[in-house]
């Protein structure tokens, strides 16, 4: 029996990592790892938790996601996404450990419209997209195992999420204003999980960095039609423009990503993004 442990285990990749476990978890021991049981940021507790446990793999679903907060908190942000995994990477590669590391398409800048592909060079323009990176080049320069796993526009019946959000809204008001010049695909965070169970289960060695999202292309306003459509949910929604709905963080004005490399290493199909979001409501 392999552990597994799931570093921000209560969080919405967690939480779906956790949902589908009786489904795919096999013989494995999984390990939910909130930030009472672990400070990611303290080099002692990450290398006492693995020392513990003695695992098979790391999930590092751990992140500071507050993409417009992170413009005054880079400090902390930096420690979350940044020294946390310099400090994993550093115990697994000690103990012989996988670690499987999730990062963010806000690493691109987002000004090409074509679909971003793993050897695409990375331009963040906000404080998140950077630390986020930040991370991914530490784990590279100081282990070899790992899978850094970049997702985009996550979302899941767990936790706070753009589609959530939408659902409440739309209970609440007669109107409402999204954007529609942001071009992307919503992941439903519960496919992702099954990927990462996929690798652990079949022992892949395919290391290295990946992209993964839900296949098809839509814009938040897309997204927000497409929820209140399946939620039967009567509301006049309003296509705006970036420009008129101003944040603290730029976005990627196109954030697709190429999902070849990760389709071909792992011999998986990807749900289109509609097909899961009905999945996703059906279980709300």
């Amino acid at each position: 029996m392999k552990h597994i442990l799931v570093t921000g285990g209560n969080g919405q990749l967690g939480s779906s990592i956790e949902s589908i476990e009786a489904q795919f978890g096999g013989s494995n021991k999984y390990v939910y790892l909130t930030l009472e049981d672990l400070d990611v940021t303290s080099e002692s507790q990450v290398n006492a938790i693995i020392e513990k446990y003695k695992p098979a793999y790391v999930v590092n679903c751990a992140a500071y996601t507050a993409v417009d907060k992170a413009e005054s908190e880079n400090e902390l942000a930096y420690a979350i996404n940044a020294t946390a995994a310099e400090h994993l990477a550093k115990a697994c590669k000690a103990n012989g450990v996988v670690l499987i590391h999730i990062s963010t398409d806000f690493v691109f800048e987002g000004a090409s419209p074509l679909p971003l592909t793993e050897t695409m060079e990375a331009n963040p323009t906000g404080v998140y997209g950077a630390t986020k990176l930040a991370g991914e080049k530490l784990i590279a320069e100081n282990m070899s195992d790992y899978f850094i796993i970049r997702t985009s526009w996550l979302y899941s019946e767990f936790q706070n999420n753009f589609l959530k959000t939408m659902i409440r809204l739309g209970n609440e008001r007669d109107e409402l204003s999204v954007v529609y010049d942001q071009a992307g695909t919503p992941t439903y965070a519960v496919d992702l999980a099954g990927l990462i169970m996929h690798i652990i289960n079949t022992d892949s060695s395919a290391y290295g960095l990946y992209h993964y999202s839900n296949e098809g292309v839509a814009s938040w306003y897309d997204f927000a039609h497409e929820i209140f459509k399946l939620n039967n949910i009567e509301i006049n929604l309003k296509p705006i423009s970036s420009d008129q709905f101003p944040t603290p963080a730029k976005r990627p004005n196109y954030s697709v990503m190429s999902k070849e490399k990760v389709k071909q290493n792992f011999g998986i199909t990807i749900n289109h993004w509609t097909e899961s979001v009905a999945n996703c409501i059906k279980k709300l």
